[in-house]
């Protein structure tokens, strides 16, 4: 008869092997050789049960045991811990006669590889309170919970024990340590115990390199790396991931090209993915395909992380053809929502949103990010109504949608105008409890500006007061600016510098913006150099534009003149813009014509820059002058930008033209326009017939002056909403002088509000008067 010892050897090469049928037999020569009696026997062959999984044997092997010790017991303590059965393993655990460091170890690690981290935390305090003295697996484990719950008080009194019991130079449990104290957020501590380390081994350097480089302390992770007599793959995927995540990449590749110069290791998948990771945002196609290449050459299987990278990183460089066939020769399996979502992200960079939808209709459950850069593929690529389409999609079928999303959607109705659409943008994202987020506020305070609804935007700036960053305070700055109310805006500049708020390029852009629109030469001035010697912001061509349209706008064209030949580089085609408006309205035919020359050069197809320049002409008479520049845009093949105004009603956008007689209801539109064109006049207005640019007579004027588009638009407004509700128009040109003065007397006459967003800001009539103090 075989040995005990004999018996068990040849288990526990079953075991090795996975040969259960052999192991079955060996059960079987126990039972007839009465050899099911010896608990050392039935310890192993639970053992060998549980560990290939055939439970139920093991649970019936041990259920007839009629003898059991404490090995029995944590044997299938462990086969049930480990298979995720913690409710069983809790039964059995408090049945157990007995119990060892084994035992409540067992109950540790199973809480914790559930995700069950204070239960395992709890399992530990009850284990020290019974007096049961932990092992260095315990410490590790108990530790590991601590930090992926970011338990930092618990995590320093599992420390105090671990120093107790004079384990704090065991490799194991300072490494965990090490990490507990890194993903909670403790640096500092994390040092302290790396440095009392007297053995410190090559995972030891490993962790805290990498607990430095994920924390953003990359020079401390490199003064580490260079000090290692050792390194291995891991120490080097440590660097070049710290760098590529804290958006370092050229140092990313360049640690990479040391890599390969100074090691003998070759880099390994983890290598490759964050090395193909920093390409991508960088946009360097070109070392991507070597990478790609040296996968080939090396017959790396490309899968998984390394192959979603790979795609990643033609999507985002330009090669999306590529990153295509790749995903099409790619298991589904094997890709995941990420690569998706960046192939999406290649074609929508290009503009090309067909396949990008059809990849997006063929993932088989798109996630909130895959959805969101669908909808910010149609916002940035001008498909607004496609935007809001797949989002009332996404509502309906898809996931909630997310803070990115919301403010993507209200984007839109900011360019739109689309204010009754805002407002359940905004009611959705407080329902989804997103309402708060300072993303979503950000967006819903430009939204309601740009829909002239300031007061709304106001209110969200308010609500969000404590989280304020300087991207609330910009947006808030130049709604304010925009629609009129400088002074406002420049309080509230101030007030956000005594709030400790940095500001930015664009936060400068609305304050000087803000000084524009109010006339405060003086002031934009002081805020220009502000921005450059206290807060050392290089002014950028829109600065240039502001400062120039700034002098123009008041009339002061000799000093925007002057302060043009002091910039450092030509000024773009939105100052000489600027310069342009401001000589129509100061009637200086001759630096108009050097404004649009200017401007033509930057952009010859500018109708804009012929219609200004022939307007200047006509305004100051020179008939012969503007005949000459129509003859000329028209020899050219330049057509006129229309004018055209919009107004929504209903949640349905209704658009006009000047003289427009496409509207079904423009019959009642016209008599309207009638009716107030008679009523302003008995009150005092007096048309005014300069501004219409052609030499005929003054009838025919009036007549083209009471069907421009804005009057129609306020007339189709003011049968189609209640008495007493404001009107909010939409125009994408300036607004003329004589619509201008027309609507104060329209706003006084019908009682009513009406707001104007017309290409440069907002006006609100009210009461006969204009916000803009007619300075525009």
């Amino acid at each position: 008869m075989a040995s005990s010892p004999s018996l068990v050897s040849l288990l526990q090469r079953c075991l090795l092997s996975k040969s259960q049928l052999v192991g079955k037999s060996i059960h079987g020569y126990f039972v007839k050789s009465g050899l099911v009696f010896s608990i050392y026997l039935a310890n192993n062959l639970i053992n060998f049960y549980s560990k290939l999984g055939f439970s139920s044997d093991a649970c019936r092997l041990f259920d007839e045991m009629p003898l059991k010790n404490i090995f029995s017991w944590n044997s299938i303590l462990s086969m049930y811990a480990k298979g995720g059965c913690m409710d069983v393993a809790g039964r059995l655990f408090e049945e157990m006669p007995e119990r060892d460091s084994v035992s409540w170890t067992t109950m540790v690690v199973g809480f914790k590889q559930m995700g069950w981290f204070e239960s395992a935390v709890r399992v530990f305090v009850d284990m020290i309170w019974k007096g049961v003295p932990p092992t260095e697996f315990t410490f590790s484990n108990v530790l590991a919970a601590c930090a992926a719950m970011e338990g930092l008080s618990v995590g320093r009194k599992v420390h105090s024990f671990v120093v107790k019991l004079g384990m704090s130079s065991c490799v194991p449990v300072a490494n965990s340590l090490l990490s507990m104290y890194g993903k909670s957020g403790d640096l500092e501590m994390a040092r302290i115990v790396f440095g009392r380390l007297k053995l410190r081994s090559l995972s030891s350097w490993n962790a805290m390199i990498s607990l430095y480089a994920q924390s953003g302390r990359l020079d401390l992770a490199l003064a580490l790396f260079e000090q290692m007599t050792e390194r291995n793959n891991v120490s080097w995927n440590a660097m070049i991931a710290g760098y590529n995540q804290n958006g370092l990449d050229l140092e990313a590749l360049k640690f990479f090209s040391r890599m390969l110069n100074e090691s003998s290791m070759a880099p390994d998948n983890f290598t490759l993915t964050s090395v193909l990771s920093a390409c991508a945002n960088l946009g360097k196609l070109r070392v991507g395909e070597q990478v790609h290449a040296h996968i080939v050459r090396s017959e790396m299987v490309c899968k998984g992380e390394l192959g979603n990278a790979l795609i990643s990183m033609y999507s985002k460089s330009g090669g999306v053809e590529t990153a295509q066939r790749i995903a099409e020769h790619s298991m589904a399996s094997d890709l995941n929502v990420i690569s998706f979502t960046a192939l999406l992200e290649g074609y929508v960079k290009l503009g090309d949103l067909q396949p990008a939808r059809k990849i997006f209709e063929s993932m088989r459950n798109p996630d909130v990010v895959a959805w969101t850069a669908m909808v910010v593929g149609y916002v940035q690529n001008g498909f607004h109504n496609d935007a809001m389409e797949l989002f009332r999609l996404m509502v309906n079928r898809g996931p909630k949608p997310n803070n990115y999303t919301l403010a993507a959607v209200l984007s839109v109705c900011s360019s739109s105008a689309m204010l009754d659409h805002g407002k359940q943008i905004h009611s959705k994202a407080i329902k989804s409890g997103e309402g708060l987020s300072i993303s979503v506020s950000n967006a819903l305070i430009t939204m309601y500006a740009k829909s002239g609804n300031l007061t709304a935007a106001k209110r969200v700036f308010d609500q969000i007061r404590s989280g304020r960053e300087t991207v609330s305070w910009t947006a808030m700055i130049i709604a304010l600016a925009q629609h009129g109310f400088g002074d406002e805006a420049i309080r509230l500049f101030e007030e956000m510098l005594m709030s400790g708020i940095q500001p930015d390029h664009i936060t400068y852009v609305g304050v000087i913006s803000a000084c524009t629109h109010t006339g405060l030469v003086e002031e934009g001035k002081n805020y220009y150099a502000m921005m450059q010697n206290k807060h050392k912001i290089e002014p950028t061509s829109s600065h240039y534009a502001c400062v120039i349209d700034l002098f123009a706008r008041s009339g002061l064209l000799k000093e925007a003149e002057e302060f043009i030949k002091t910039l450092p580089m030509e000024p773009d085609a939105i100052a000489w813009g600027s310069l342009l408006a401001a000589c129509k309205v100061h009637k200086n035919a001759d630096m108009a014509k050097f404004a649009a020359e200017r401007l033509l050069a930057i952009d010859p197809e500018n109708s804009g820059a012929y219609s200004a320049l022939a307007n200047v002409y006509s305004a100051c008479g020179r008939w012969n002058d503007a005949a000459k520049i129509w003859k000329l845009m028209k020899d050219k093949g330049v057509k006129k930008e229309k004018g055209f105004s919009w107004l929504q009603i209903k949640n349905q956008v209704h658009v006009f033209g000047a003289e427009d007689v496409l509207h079904p209801q423009r019959d009642a539109i016209y008599a309207m326009a009638a009716k107030m064109w008679k009523e302003i006049k008995k009150v005092g207005f007096v048309p005014d017939t300069q501004s219409v640019l052609h030499d005929i007579d003054d009838e025919l004027k009036e007549q083209i002056l009471s069907h421009h588009s804005e009057k129609l638009a306020i007339a189709f407004g003011l049968i189609s909403t209640p008495e007493n509700s404001t009107l909010r128009i939409m125009k994408n040109l300036r607004v003329c002088n004589d619509c201008h003065s027309a609507i104060k007397f329209i706003a006084k006459v019908v009682g009513r509000e009406i707001i104007v967003r017309d290409a440069t800001r907002f006006h609100h009539f009210r009461d006969g008067l204009c916000s803009c103090k007619d300075y525009w």
